[in-house]
């Protein structure tokens, strides 16, 4: 094993730890508010259809914005849509944090905040993904790729857990950390050092727009993988449930929702 290789150097790398931070920051924020705000419309509404409706409201602006994201991210600074991301994500916790303290918040304004957290964050993390090979050398895009994977999963799985525990606290506190985070990652974010400039991208034309679709189309391979996960997503949909199942058949409250 090459330890020069390993994730270490690579956090030493000029610019991957504040890309690394950024995303990490970003996507505890996300995952802290969103098990936040399940908890809060099931509390007001006592509806499955309402929970559903919350994952709906995020899926939507993602499958909406999926051909404009990337000839956003190609033709702009991609540190500066991450920048403007995570600010929208910061103000719309704090707008989350400030309803919640003066109990203004309501059904309609969750699913509101839902949908414009679902807009912003479908810029923001393909545009992100995007950023690392302009951070890394190819012979440390493999490691940088897998440390900021790991990283994001300890993410994704302590997110909800945080969420439910600040939630427990106090309501107003997920979303007024959350908005902390936020700007802590739009921080890291404009810090990051490039190394390379992306290459200049072509104008913007029909066939540009649908290329993605005809390059997935043309390999059954990649069509098969995306569409096993696409049903994998699908079928997982089922846990925008769990706020129903942990208040009214386990009777376990916000804390035992977010474990």
């Amino acid at each position: 094993m090459d330890i020069s290789q390993g994730p270490g150097s690579v956090l030493r790398h000029p610019g991957y730890l504040n890309f690394a931070a950024s995303r990490v920051f970003s996507s505890l924020s996300f995952q802290s508010i969103g098990i936040a705000m399940g908890w809060m419309i099931y509390d007001q509404t006592h509806s499955a259809f309402a929970l559903g409706l919350v994952g709906l409201c995020q899926f939507l602006p993602m499958a909406v914005l999926t051909f404009v994201v990337g000839h956003v991210a190609d033709r702009f600074d991609r540190r500066r849509i991450g920048l403007v991301c995570q600010l929208i994500e910061a103000v719309t916790a704090l707008v989350l944090a400030i309803a919640t303290w003066q109990q203004w918040l309501t059904p309609a304004g969750i699913l509101a905040a839902v949908t414009v957290l679902g807009a912003v964050v479908a810029f923001e993390r393909p545009t992100m993904a995007a950023l690392l090979p302009n951070i890394v050398p190819a012979s440390m895009l493999q490691k940088a790729v897998a440390t900021s994977t790991s990283m994001m999963q300890t993410a994704l799985i302590v997110g909800p857990s945080l969420g439910g525990l600040l939630y427990g606290l106090h309501p107003v506190a997920p979303f007024a950390i959350a908005a902390l985070l936020f700007a802590v990652a739009s921080f890291n974010v404009i810090s990051i050092r490039m190394q390379w400039s992306p290459a200049k991208r072509e104008p913007v034309t029909l066939a540009s727009v649908f290329a993605g679709v005809s390059f997935i189309r043309s390999r059954p391979v990649m069509l098969g993988t995306i569409s096993l996960d696409l049903f994998a997503v699908l079928l997982g949909g089922a846990t925008a449930l769990l706020p129903m199942f942990a208040r009214d058949i386990l009777h376990a409250g916000p804390w035992g929702l977010g474990l």
